[in-house]
Parts: C-alpha cells; structure tokens; sequence
C-alpha cells in the first residue's frame, strides 16, 4: 500500500510538507512531539497525563487543552482518562446521571425488535475471551440503554449500526454514563442520522468528494467516471467506524477524535483514507463494481496517528463552510453543522468534578435537614470506619488506591450514602 500522492494542496497555503499535499510529517501532542520509545515516551506520557489532569480540575474546565489532548497523538491515553475527559467534551454532569433504564421500557416500544435483532448479532463487537454471561449482560443493557434514549428523544429515530457507537461507549463508562452521553451525542453529532429519511445522512455524505476534488483532482475525477458514488462510506460514517474496525483500541483513538472535534470530522477522516489510498484507487478498473470493492473494505493496519493529524489539517484547509454550497446537491440543512457552535460554546462553562461533587452533597445534606442529621452522621461514620480499616490493615498505599478508586468511579461513591 501506498499514501504518497503527488503535488500540494491546492489553494491551501500551509507550510507543513508530508505525505499528501498539504499533509503533516507527525502529529503534535499538547506542546510537541513526542520520542519515539523508551524514557523519551514515558516522560511525554507522564506529562500529557499531567496536562489532562490540570485541564480537568481548572474552574472552569479547560476544554480547549482537552479538546487538544483528545485529538494530539495518543489520543486520551487510557479508558480511566476517558471516563473523565468524555463527559466533559459533551458537557455531561456524572453526578446529575439518568437513572438506569428499567425492564418495562421494552413494552410496546416501535424499535425493539429492530433493536433486539442488531444486538443479537453484534458478537464480534465485544472483546475476546469474555465469557457468555459477561457479554449477554451487557447486551442487555445495551438493548435498554438505545430504548430509552429514543424514548427520551422523540425527534431520534434508530437506524441500524447505531448499537455499534452504544456499544463502545458501555464498554468504557458503564450503563448510566452511557445513557448521558448518548443521548447527548445522539442529539448533536448524530443528529443528522436520526432522521426519519436518509435524506440528512445522504447531505454529510455529499461533502466526501468535494473533499477529494480539492486535495486530489486526478483521483476525484477517476471516481466519477467510475460513478462510484459515497456509499462505501456510509457504515464508516454512521457507526463511527466502531462496525468496520476489528480492533477496538482504533475505534476508542478515533472516538477521542471525533469527541473532541467538527461533527463532520467522520468525513474528512473518510476522506483521507480515500487520498491514502489513492495509488491503489487509481489502478483499478475504472468501474463502479471495482471501486467500490477496494474502498468499502477498509485496511486494518492503518497509521491512524498520521491520518487523524492529516484529517486535521484537511478540515482547517477546506473548512464545512467552504464546501457546503458544492455538497448541498440537494436543498437540506443540517442540524448537527447548525448547532455545533452553540454547542463547544456551552462545554465551555463546566465546573470540575470535585466542585460538581461537592455541591452535590451540599444539596443532599440540606434537604435532609436537622431531623435527618443523626443517620447521616451514622452514615458518616460507617464509611470513615471502612476507610480507617483499609488504612489500619494494609497501610497508606491501599489507602491511596481506595481513594483513586473512589475519584474514578463517582456512580460507586453516591452509592454509598
């Protein structure tokens, strides 16, 4: 396979030089590169940690450095880092979450046996080696968490390969979070896809060769005659390639990337695989039936890092607005385009975890009021003694893993009182 492709970005006046006109040699982190292996790469580890975690206890929470972390090389590092950095790029409260679905939000619902059908045959989606029992509980959950969103949000309607982006989510944040952050995606980066008619779907697709017309006219020219079209790309796009990626450590560095990006970012991401793969493109048949067969079998060992930063670039060279009268063939609006600026504008006034948390106890402590005063106290002191038991018996270390644990998992810590 070959990415090299000929000549620079067409009007798109940008000093980096790469791999594709107008492309990026590497990636940046926060503030760098970093080395390659060894020390050099612990060091640039521990330090994007220590910037991420800055970001998240500043009030209020710096979302621009984790909008950088997510998107910079490496992405957000580890699933613990995301079950706190994703709440904030989508502007959830994890101390406000939805209850968990209950069983009876299977009754009567329109979706469910569309619902059940897809999950039933999503096997390949959860990890190797779990055990039965293991998987079908969370296939459960995942079957509730879709019903409920949908139910919660009448203007969304289920399309197949939504339980694909459910799924990665309840396999890094648990139910509940899932539910918040679903549904909060759902209504924004989603959006588009949760119409009744294809038609908005079909608008974001639209935006695909305009892409390719700018950085590579050759190859753009190529696929029209072969009338290819974009359909090769619906399933990256709609399931935000969770349905086409065999390992899921891809799939969670490009949901740090969408995450933290344009809604349309899925189609610039599209886009360059298109352009990486271009040499391969070009020598094929130039009919549709060839085209089609190479691009909608998607390559499994991509250099992700090299295509997320050249995305990166393609979108702040032809930016939405630009193309948008090309890709409007047809007169629609999209809402999730519409909105997003109202959008990274509200994840801009988050309070951090520990002032969130602090002012949730402050209200249970007040609506309990003096009669209740007693059993909190007795509450208190259960969790003061099971905490002075860990340290009396095991020490200060096991004391400092209890209390990380507790600062990961919050739906733990409510639970408690």
């Amino acid at each position: 396979m070959s990415g090299k492709k000929k000549g620079r970005s067409p009007g798109c006046n940008n000093s980096k030089k790469g791999r594709y006109p107008g492309g990026a040699t590497s990636p940046t982190t926060i503030q760098g590169t970093p080395g390659a292996t060894g020390a050099d790469y612990g060091s640039w580890k521990k330090q994007k940690l220590t910037e991420i975690h800055q970001a998240l206890f500043s009030d209020p929470v710096d979302i621009a450095a984790l909008r950088r972390a997510a998107v910079s090389k490496g992405g957000l590092l580890t699933d613990e880092i995301r079950r706190k950095v994703w709440p904030k790029l989508l502007n959830v409260n994890i101390y406000s979450l939805p209850l968990k679905p209950g069983s009876s939000i299977r009754e009567n619902h329109k979706d469910f046996d569309q619902v059940l059908l897809d999950v039933r045959r999503s096997l390949r989606r959860f990890p190797k080696g779990m055990r039965a029992e293991q998987r079908e509980v969370l296939q459960e959950q995942l079957i509730d968490i879709i019903l409920y969103v949908l139910k919660r949000n009448h203007q969304l309607h289920y399309y197949q390969g939504y339980h694909d982006i459910v799924v990665t989510f309840l396999l890094v944040v648990g139910e509940r979070m899932t539910v918040a952050l679903v549904e909060k995606l759902s209504v924004h980066h989603l959006r588009d896809f949760m119409d009744p008619t294809m038609d908005s779907t079909k608008h974001i697709l639209n935006y695909l060769m305009p892409i390719l017309e700018r950085v590579n006219p050759q190859l753009h020219d190529f696929m029209q005659r072969a009338e290819v079209g974009t359909i090769f790309a619906l399933s990256w796009l709609i399931t935000w390639y969770g349905h086409v990626l065999t390992d899921f450590r891809h799939v969670l560095r490009l949901y740090d990337f969408f995450l933290a990006s344009h809604p349309l970012m899925a189609v610039y991401f599209a886009a360059q695989i298109v352009l990486y793969r271009g040499e391969e493109v070009l020598d094929c048949d130039c009919d549709m039936a060839s085209v089609h067969y190479l691009l909608s079998n998607i390559p499994q060992n991509l250099p992700y890092e090299d295509l997320i930063s050249d995305a990166e670039h393609l979108f702040s060279c032809y930016p939405p607005s630009e193309l948008a009268k090309q890709a409007a063939l047809q007169h629609h609006k999209s809402i999730a385009i519409s909105s997003f600026q109202d959008f990274q504008l509200a994840t801009s006034h988050q309070r951090p975890d520990t002032v969130l948390l602090k002012q949730r106890l402050e209200e249970a402590n007040s609506k309990h009021g003096e009669m209740d005063f007693a059993q909190a106290s007795g509450t208190s002191q259960l969790v003061k003694v099971a905490v002075w038991g860990i340290s009396a018996s095991l020490g200060a270390a096991a004391l400092a893993v209890a209390q990380t644990a507790l600062e990961w998992a919050p739906d733990f810590l409510l639970q408690l009182f």
